[in-house]
């Protein structure tokens, strides 16, 4: 049997980094963690609450967090970020003030960056969540998984491989179905690889999504 592993972890170090850098003392370390999982999770929050994007579409790639003694930066990397380029600087405002009420900062400062992708469909939590819709929307797997991979071939990748597993269309029996187009070479270190593992809600029960982008090798 051939084991699976995250393909981000595997390459740690050689072209994937760490979304959060900060220093811990061992026994604080806990509390550092769940200080950054409230972070996400507040950020998330009010952009579902306060975006203009369908419900449960956050847009966010990623959210990347440098701590120091008295300053916490927080980048957020977003696709589709209307909401806080119409009303700016006043959304990010807003928003670091949600994140400091929620999370009691007194003594650090709290820095809030935003930066656009410019090819979001290349990114595999923005497409996850597009198939993600497709499928609440009733609309065919096989439909929404080869418009995801149209949309993939504009942001220039070069391979790309979608699975979809649970109770698709309804059926009684749950399965797995997946597609692939292009090179995906999940065994090459070197290469560039973007993964997802995202989860949805359908009418007919939940359903995982998992995607693999491959951009190239260093």
């Amino acid at each position: 049997m051939g084991q699976k592993r995250n393909p981000l972890g595997f390459r740690l170090g050689t072209t994937q980094g760490h979304y959060s850098r900060w220093f811990e003392q061992p026994k604080m370390y806990s509390e550092g963690l769940q200080e950054d999982q409230k972070i996400q999770n507040c950020i998330k929050n009010y952009i579902q609450k306060n975006g203009k994007a369908s419900p449960g579409v956050e847009g966010i790639a990623r959210i990347e967090i440098q701590k120091r003694i008295d300053l916490i930066q927080i980048i957020i990397h977003m696709g589709f970020q209307k909401f806080l380029i119409e009303n700016r600087p006043r959304g990010i405002e807003e928003l670091q003030r949600n994140v400091q009420k929620e999370l009691h900062f007194e003594n650090r400062k709290l820095n809030i960056a935003i930066t656009r992708i410019t090819k979001p469909y290349g990114n595999s939590k923005i497409l996850a969540e597009f198939i993600a819709g497709q499928l609440k929307n009733r609309v065919a797997f096989r439909k929404a998984m080869k418009k995801a991979i149209e949309l993939t071939e504009q942001a220039d990748t070069k391979g790309i491989q979608i699975q979809i597993a649970g109770r698709i269309d309804g059926k009684e029996i749950a399965r797995i179905e997946w597609i692939r187009e292009g090179r995906v070479p999940l065994q090459t270190i070197r290469a560039k690889m973007d993964y997802c593992a995202y989860t949805v809600r359908t009418i007919y029960g939940v359903l995982g999504i998992k995607i693999w982008i491959f951009t190239g090798e260093e």
